[in-house]
């Protein structure tokens, strides 16, 4: 093979993809965003080929070390040439900390899964040094009992006893129940019961199927009257970590202990992870940060991709500046299209009285019309972007009849209420009556090309100019 001759091929097919993805198609993958010309930039500086391994300092080290220049704050670090690392991952650590109302923040998992492998982890650790008021451990030293949403019920898989989970628990987990009607809400009476009778050491929280609040105040008003049983709740944020707030809900603050995400979904960076924090005033929990810490590194990783945290914090200030409205242009956007789609005729899950959906995802039923698998290929056929999906009373992941999707990407670049409406009666002749719109997909698509929730005006173009200067200027 002449690989030079596959160099160009490779490069012109990099750009075909790049122009058929950004402007050719309508992008609905629910766990997809496209990052800001800010965020690439940052992402592929100079950190991005660096190390910066470090770790918190003991008090002895913090002795032995003094005035070595090993130190940065608290911090020992392995590599020199580390300042300005040290100095964005402190800044990305308080940005972090206020977006998500947390005591302490990890920001050094590079996905979302490693997140939550970090979380528990520590957990374990953490229990497995026994304390009163702690959920002891099993004979063989894993969580005796957890209780998540199981998969059917549109649980993580990094949240199964098959996934991240299948080190650290004794047994199947427990499935929090949901309600007959709408399996895309929680029974929370059924929960609370459940808790009560099997006292889960473990309480995840959070989906990839992701419609409607998680019922984390319900749970903490519940434990509050109970007197030695405190579990650990975790919330998996990764879907929703970009809306988490007021037009949401706000985990931390409800009462969790953890919360994990994708910084890469709803939340617009690159793609890495994130751990947030918050003790309650009575949780015997207090040193949980450290362990989360220290299973981070060395526990977990040793490079932390230095370049995609620089982008992040990049995304964090975005996301700081254009906050409120995005979140609530997203969940509108989500809802208004949701309405759309079901009008058209096609089935819409979540519940018509509570308005479908209260995230950025939308889920159809179109069982009717044809396997989920087919009509995702078919949509893809239309340059229209979606990720088939089994439903709650699916029997097999084989022949879903679900597709799940998300607003999130198509809002930031600019599609509003009426634009979601449009695209639902383009969706409907495509899928009930398998008409080939992909030259009218192509034409919607061009008008939305222009990014919105980050800095693009002329000021930003002078400083995103000098940055692509002082990349390239040594090729």
């Amino acid at each position: 093979m002449n690989y030079k001759d596959y160099l160009g091929e490779l490069v012109k097919k990099t750009i075909e993809n790049n122009i058929w993805r950004q402007k050719k198609c309508i992008n609905l993958i629910p766990s997809e965003n496209t990052p800001s010309l800010l965020v690439k930039l940052l992402e592929i500086s100079d950190p991005q080929g660096r190390y910066a391994e470090h770790k918190t300092a003991l008090k002895k080290e913090r002795e032995a070390l003094a005035g070595s220049g090993a130190l940065k704050g608290d911090q020992i670090y392995y590599y020199q040439g580390t300042q300005f690392i040290f100095e964005i991952e402190e800044k990305l650590k308080e940005v972090m900390k206020e977006y998500l109302g947390a005591d302490d923040v990890e920001t050094r998992a590079i996905s979302g899964q490693m997140a939550n492998e970090v979380a528990f982890k520590s957990i374990l650790k953490y229990l497995s040094k026994g304390g009163d008021n702690l959920p002891k451990l099993s004979s063989t030293g894993r969580l005796a009992s957890a209780m998540n949403n199981s998969l059917n019920g549109g649980g993580h898989l990094s949240a199964q006893p098959f996934g991240t989970l299948f080190n650290f628990i004794e047994e199947e987990p427990l499935s929090i129940p949901l309600q007959s009607n709408n399996p895309y809400r929680v029974d929370i009476e059924k929960m609370i019961n459940i808790v009560d009778g099997k006292k889960p050491s473990l309480i995840i929280f959070g989906k990839s199927l992701f419609l409607h609040p998680e019922p984390v105040k319900e749970l903490q008003k519940y434990l509050h009257s109970q007197k030695n049983y405190f579990p650990v709740v975790m919330y998996d944020g990764a879907h929703v970590l970009g809306i988490l707030g007021s037009y949401f809900q706000d985990p931390l603050s409800e009462g969790a202990l953890i919360v994990t995400g994708s910084t890469h979904k709803t939340f617009f960076g690159p793609q890495r992870g994130i751990i947030g924090i918050k003790v309650q005033n009575d949780s015997p929990y207090s040193k949980l940060a450290n362990e989360i810490h220290t299973r981070t590194f060395p526990g977990s990783t040793s490079n932390h991709h230095l370049g995609t945290q620089l982008a992040l914090l990049g995304a964090a200030i975005e996301m700081k500046n254009f906050r409120d409205e995005y979140q609530k242009k997203v969940v509108s956007n989500a809802r208004a299209f949701a309405k759309a789609l079901y009008e058209k005729g096609i089935p819409v899950e979540g519940g018509e009285e509570d308005g479908f959906t209260k995230t950025h995802q939308v889920v159809m039923r179109v069982k009717k019309f044809g396997d989920g698998k087919e009509i995702a290929v078919r949509l893809e056929q239309n340059n229209i972007i979606v990720n088939f999906q089994a439903l709650p009373d699916d029997e097999t992941f084989y022949h879903p009849s679900g597709i799940r999707m998300g607003v999130s990407e198509m809002t930031r670049f600019g599609m509003e209420n009426e634009d979601f409406e449009t695209l639902s009666e383009i969706m409907a002749d495509i899928i009930i009556n398998n008409k080939n719109r992909k030259n009218d997909v192509e034409e919607f698509r061009s008008k939305f090309t222009k990014m919105r929730f980050c800095f693009n005006d002329e000021s930003a173009k002078e400083i995103y100019k000098n940055l692509t200067e002082s990349i390239f200027e040594n090729y």
